[in-house]
């Protein structure tokens, strides 16, 4: 795998590292100060981690069937146009963002684990259609001639700097405990407040990434 191609993708896990909903649950479970956080915690980490990893791995599994079927139709390059036009949009759709400063952020209605499953489930249902970095990541996986084996431990990791702010919120507050909850308040505000800004940013620099990926291919 190229440095170019690292660097690309981890541009795009760095973005979805700006998940407002992972964020304001993670901050929403710590806050309430509850004796399983960490049991909780973690089990919504992990259901949320486990439903893209299997996104993941049947996108790319689906993108690889459809890229080998078109490609004794299609050139390459008519590939690269369609991911090119792909770019241009969603950079330009990102000046059209309507701003909501409506928190839409799940929370739990009880304190069972079951609750923060089915949180952990609506965060990737939320959260899913508007992956754009996530499903860019995978369709440049599937452009590189590399094994299966390597794509799904690329995919893997992805995932784990995904959830990675989540865990440095958890360990901060292991360690530091209430002192840092003033700022983790100013931090969870915020989140509700800016999701649609946030949500315009990711979809730029997607777009930007996307049309200087495949420029060179046109």
């Amino acid at each position: 795998m190229g440095t170019d191609i690292l660097i690309y993708l981890g541009g795009l896990a760095l973005l979805d590292m700006l998940s407002p909903t992972i964020m304001g649950v993670t901050l929403f479970l710590v806050l309430t100060d509850n004796k399983n956080l960490t049991s909780r915690l973690l089990t919504y980490l992990f259901t949320v981690v486990l439903l893209y990893f299997s996104l993941g791995i049947i996108m790319m599994l689906g993108l690889n069937f459809i890229i080998e079927a078109l490609s004794t139709i299609f050139q390459n390059k008519i590939v690269s146009w369609v991911i090119f036009i792909i770019g241009v949009i969603l950079f330009t759709a990102s000046f059209f963002i309507p701003t909501n400063k409506k928190s839409n952020i799940p929370k739990p209605k009880t304190q069972s684990l079951f609750s923060i499953i089915i949180i952990g489930v609506t965060t990737f249902i939320v959260e899913a259609g508007m992956a754009l970095p996530y499903f860019a990541a995978i369709g440049l996986l599937t452009t590189i001639d590399i094994p299966f084996y390597q794509r799904i431990s690329t995919i893997a990791v992805y995932n784990i700097i995904m959830v990675l702010p989540a865990l440095l919120i958890f360990l901060g507050y292991k360690v530091f405990g209430k002192l840092i909850n003033p700022t983790l308040v100013k931090l969870r505000n915020k989140i509700a407040s800016s999701s649609s800004s946030a949500l315009s940013w990711i979809i730029c620099i997607v777009g930007v990434i996307l049309i200087f990926y495949t420029i060179d291919y046109l």
